[in-house]
């Protein structure tokens, strides 16, 4: 097989996204995809990673990702890292589709057929433009313009009422962020007593509306210093949350182990760590609950796999971030899917319901909390025709 074309295109419809067509010589296109900072990917997509593509012969999604690794760029989740993995999820699909055989089944299972799902609960607009947190949330929408999957807003202002409709949707597990603006207002070094009361009563809102029904995960976003994110989890033990998630940088492990001995409450991180090396210190330490690895800026599925089996060696489940794209969210299902300690999936409602499928088809089908993984080859996910015919992108491509 020879690759005769490499394409990028970024919609305007969410400009941080970027998605990576791959042809090869038959004909068969696979898609790939980059979140955060897109015209930088595709920058460097067409300057570095194409002509390296198209001048091999039968290239693998392994041995691409061998020979796209870089000199530079490689101890983080960069333009690099964040393009090779887009290239590379557009091999996984190319190679299932010319095999007949869906991504789950050539990562070697699937062990489950479904699995659990938790909403984040972000709005459409949420990661749209913005790579920083900034004072908008990355997103926020003024509330005088909420759509109905505003899910943002709601929970900052509406906690209880948007647990029963996550409820009634059959969701049983949630994820929120109530003490970011006070993150950003300290820089992560304090909470005022009054900060703190508001991120909690969100967290008490959604026990008295729901109880026990719903499963609640706390995101930190690895904003704080550890003294303040000791106090932070040290309060929200009291209402048993699922797992507090990034409550510290990462690579931070010094401070994680800490901060392990001075609280009780589950961690889950793991979407800014890159590959094994990221996660190694983290497993070894005994210092997280869940590997919450990206698929994208760990630097692709091959090292997403590679990081599954180091936490399986842990007892450590892991539980894929994606707040991203389509094609990301289906390469994730088939990965939580064929791993044996793959637990739970992150989604988000209002992607879902809204610009995910103006863009695609053949996203997995969610029922309740249970979404079913594709047995299409590849992961199942492809452009809408209309998309590529619209104009409502900007196009680039590589060629022999």
């Amino acid at each position: 097989m020879k690759i005769t074309s490499v394409e990028t295109l970024r919609p305007t419809i969410q400009p941080n996204l970027l998605f990576v067509l791959v042809t090869s010589d038959d004909g068969t296109v696979g898609l790939g995809e980059a979140f955060f900072g897109a015209r930088a990917v595709e920058a460097y997509i067409h300057e570095t990673a194409a002509p390296i593509l198209l001048a091999m012969e039968n290239p693998s999604p392994e041995g691409t990702a061998s020979a796209l690794r870089n000199y530079l760029g490689y101890q983080g989740a960069g333009a690099e890292t964040r393009g090779n993995a887009a290239v590379e999820l557009a091999l996984w699909d190319l190679l299932g589709k010319s095999t007949g055989r869906s991504l789950a089944e050539l990562l070697g299972g699937p062990i489950r057929d479904s699995v659990r799902i938790y909403n984040t609960c972000a709005g459409a607009d949420y990661v749209r433009t913005s790579t920083q947190q900034a004072s908008d949330n990355w997103g926020l929408r003024d509330e005088s313009d909420e759509g109905q999957w505003e899910d943002l807003q709601a929970f900052l202002t509406r906690p209880a009422e948007l647990a029963r409709s996550l409820l009634g949707d059959g969701i049983k597990a949630m994820k929120v962020w109530p003490f970011d603006r006070a993150a950003e207002r300290t820089r992560g070094t304090e909470i005022s007593n009054l900060e703190l009361d508001q991120g909690l009563q969100v967290i008490a809102d959604i026990r008295d509306a729901v109880g026990a029904e719903m499963d609640i995960m706390v995101e930190l976003h690895g904003l704080w210093q550890r003294r303040a994110a000791t106090r932070i989890m040290r309060e929200l033990a009291a209402f048993d949350p699922y797992w507090v998630e990034d409550p510290i940088r990462p690579d931070a492990v010094d401070a994680y182990q800490q901060l392990r001995r001075d609280v009780d409450v589950p961690i889950a991180t793991g979407e800014t760590a890159v590959g094994r090396r990221g996660f190694a210190p983290l497993l070894a330490a005994g210092v997280i609950d869940y590997a919450t690895v990206d698929v994208q800026w760990t630097g692709g599925i091959s090292e997403a796999r590679k990081v599954a089996s180091l936490a399986d060696m842990y007892a450590v489940p892991v539980a894929p971030h994606d707040c991203t794209g389509p094609a990301t969210l289906a390469a994730c299902a088939h990965l939580t899917a064929s791993q044996p300690n793959g637990l739970i999936q992150e989604t988000v409602r209002a992607f879902l319901r809204t610009w995910y499928d103006e863009l695609v088809e053949g996203l997995p089908q969610i029922d309740g909390s249970t979404l079913h993984v594709s047995s299409r080859p590849g992961h199942g996910v492809t452009l809408r025709p209309e998309v590529l015919e619209s104009g409502r992108h900007e196009r680039r491509i590589s060629t022999l």
